[in-house]
């Protein structure tokens, strides 16, 4: 069995950020949000995969991931002009070939993984399996209906749920999925929707089984989301402190990690906090909730709920609810801030 990762979107809604960085690999907890996906796809015996990207961006994933990491090898699929998520799986055909194939949204966190799905599809006689999760809001999501333990029906993003199971992003597939793509047309959204697809196998008499998650399930879409996941994520961490720690107070220091060869000075740590390598920390407030990347400077700062990626220079400022992109400096002396900054940019109040 092979692993999809559907990369290819432009992350509009987390601009400025994803402007240098594809949002698959900003940060959370100072790990990129695919290693997460990666590792859960592993953890379920999946150990090769294929990135399906824009091509303009290819090389910004190259950079991190190169053609192996986190112990999965990596193929990198063009999709150009997108069409939708049937249109990206449809990019993988060569990639996948004969094999049973698992499909996975980039930008979905699960906590329970993969692998009770992929053991319950590799002893059926299913097409197709899909993953889901009660919701408040079915409106919003591609929505299932269940009939005997299969799946009857699939309506994407109903004005009347026949039910509250929204599909999350992960998907199994055999190769039937292609010729069925083949015959879907675009929505009213001009898209080809995987729910189309999906459902013309269901019409087709053939078997499609659910799998419901267990845990929590986080859609990183949007700025908002990736803090409340770097929030969750940092919850989940074992306290470690690696780095020189020098007339400072660390609260709730079984939620504090700091790397080796960062140095905090005079500050006041409140878990969870992660602290990357190199980091330089002086006469400043962090916590709780603050993820800081490698070879950050703060000096004077205050800093809260927030996202703070490599070589930031936060001077005399105060951020919080904040995403701050690597090489960015800030100095906002007497204010506080909450504020999306890209990579490179410099906001200085003198």
């Amino acid at each position: 069995m092979k692993g999809v990762f559907l990369c290819a979107g432009k992350g509009t809604r987390m601009r400025p950020i994803s402007y240098s960085i594809p949002k698959h690999l900003i940060p959370l907890a100072n790990n990129p949000i695919l290693q997460y996906n990666v590792e859960k796809v592993i953890d379920a015996g999946i150990n090769e995969v294929g990135m399906v990207v824009s091509p303009d961006m290819e090389s910004l994933y190259r950079e991190t991931l190169g053609t192996s990491k986190w112990g999965a090898s990596i193929t990198y699929i063009h999709q150009e002009n997108p069409r939708g998520l049937a249109h990206a799986v449809a990019c993988a055909r060569d990639f996948v070939g004969d094999d049973p194939f698992l499909v996975y949204l980039g930008d979905n966190l699960l906590q329970s993984g993969l692998t009770e799905m992929v053991r319950k599809f590799k002893e059926t006689e299913s097409v197709a399996s899909i993953l889901l999760a009660p919701v408040d809001d079915p409106e919003r999501f591609g929505v299932a209906e269940i009939e005997d333990g299969k799946v009857v029906d699939l309506v994407e993003k109903p004005d009347h749920p026949p039910s509250d199971l929204a599909i999350v992003g992960a998907y199994l597939f055999n190769r039937d999925i292609f010729p069925a793509i083949e015959r879907i047309e675009p929505s009213d959204r001009g898209e080809l929707e995987i729910t189309d697809a999906i459902a013309y196998l269901i019409n087709e008499g053939r078997n499609v089984t659910p799998s419901e998650l267990e845990g929590w399930w986080l859609d990183v879409g949007r700025p908002s989301d990736v803090l409340r996941a770097n929030r969750v994520l940092l919850e989940g961490i074992d306290g470690s402190v690696g780095g020189e720690i020098r007339d400072s107070k660390l609260s709730d220091r079984s939620k504090i990690v700091v790397s080796e060869n960062s140095r905090i000075e005079s500050s006041e740590l409140r878990g969870p906090i992660h602290v990357a390598e190199t980091s330089h920390i002086v006469n400043s407030t962090l916590g709780p909730n603050v993820s800081i990347g490698k070879g950050v400077e703060l000096q004077d700062a205050e800093v809260e709920n927030a996202i703070i990626m490599d070589k930031a220079r936060i001077e005399k400022a105060a951020l919080t609810g904040s995403l701050i992109g690597a090489n960015a400096e800030i100095r906002l002396p007497g204010t506080q801030v909450k504020t999306i900054v890209g990579s490179q940019a410099r906001i200085v109040e003198w």
